[in-house]
């Protein structure tokens, strides 16, 4: 409502008008009626400080938890260890910490506006365009008046717990400030498998879940066989991200791939015979249905399909990066051995993506 179509009822110049008598002429030139303002607490009485009391405990659990959550995420000496050890409780102190964050700052935000904030009962009409100078200040001057009504300047306690919410804007920014302050690549467990210290002239064999090695004869033109490092404990879980697919390609196919081989698989595949990580870049699950006339690898967890004779680059699904390649070769013993470790992460992508 524009103020031609507005009766001026009162002079804002008047000295004697209070910050809520020039809110709610403001309002009223507006097309707003306050019908009804009522604070809910007279100010200092016992009701209005338990009040204060609670809000305030609830922010300063939030800042306890979220400081508690930075702390934990940044310097918990957190290391996946078999067995029952501090490591397992990681996860779940960080779940805990940021509950109570979350709860404590919405209780108390709820608890404020619920308990502490004045009832107000106003009828509002819409108007449009733009507000004149007149009613920039009114506007001004209701912020004003609702800060004051927000007493958070003669509510000391609550002025210092809200302090205690300024870590849960660091719970937001504690990822990207962990992956400053911590070395990602420390410790490279994530870079090793049971493969790992295996060179050419101490190759390490690939076996069946039995330990038997292999040799090339035992696995038929476009046939395939899961292999794990010949190690101590290479079939166990202890090494869960080594299974490997040993696959016989197709002379023709054998070409293929030769001809097309990234330059960090030169040298990985023997004769016709490639091996290929089975854990899935996508979301870990094992790549193992191998179609044969396709020369594709599905993953039926969801639906990845890779290219074996295209460095088992990732051809549909949600997989991004090709399956790591093994380098392998037969030693003096006609078994199958691979000569290095995977040369690049195996399993499901993440900041070292290649």
């Amino acid at each position: 409502m524009s103020e031609s179509n507005t009766p001026v009822l009162v002079d804002l110049d008047d000295p004697n008008l209070t910050t809520f008598d020039i809110v709610r002429e403001g309002a009223r030139r507006d097309g707003i009626e306050i019908v009804h303002y009522e604070p809910q607490y007279p100010a200092g009485s016992k009701g209005e400080r338990r009040m204060v009391r609670i809000v305030s405990f609830f922010f300063l659990l939030t800042g306890i938890a979220s400081t508690a959550f930075v702390v934990a995420f940044i310097w918990w000496p957190w290391e996946y260890e078999m067995g029952s050890n501090p490591s397992k409780v990681y996860t779940p102190i960080l779940g805990l910490t940021l509950g109570l964050a979350l709860i404590g700052v919405g209780l108390g935000i709820l608890t404020w506006g619920k308990k502490l904030l004045p009832h107000e009962i106003a009828i509002q009409d819409r108007h449009d365009g733009p507000s004149d100078p007149v009613e920039r200040k009114i506007t001004g001057e209701t912020l004003k008046f609702i800060g004051s009504e927000l007493s958070v300047a003669r509510r000391p306690a609550l002025k210092l717990s809200l302090l205690g919410l300024l870590p849960l804007g660091a719970v937001a920014a504690a990822v990207p400030i962990g992956a400053m302050i911590k070395d990602p690549h420390h410790p490279d467990v994530l870079f090793k498998t049971g493969f790992a210290g295996a060179t050419p002239e101490n190759p390490i064999k690939l076996v069946r879940d039995d330990y038997t090695p292999i040799r090339p004869e035992e696995v038929s033109t476009g046939g395939q066989i899961t292999v794990f490092p010949g190690i101590p404990g290479g079939v166990s879980n202890k090494y869960a991200d080594s299974p490997t697919l040993l696959i016989h390609l197709r002379e023709d196919d054998a070409e293929v791939l030769r001809q097309s081989l990234y330059q960090i698989n030169n040298g990985s595949p023997w004769q016709s015979y490639v091996a290929y990580s089975k854990i899935c870049t996508h979301a870990g699950c094992p790549a193992s249905l191998y179609e044969q006339q396709t020369n594709r690898l599905l993953c039926p967890c969801h639906q990845s399909q890779f290219l074996i004779t295209d460095n088992a680059r990732p051809v549909f699904g949600p997989a991004t990066r090709s399956l790591p390649m093994l380098p392998i070769t037969v030693d003096k013993d006609g078994h199958f051995a691979a000569t290095s470790d995977y040369k690049v992460p195996v399993g499901p992508a993440f900041w070292e993506k290649s």
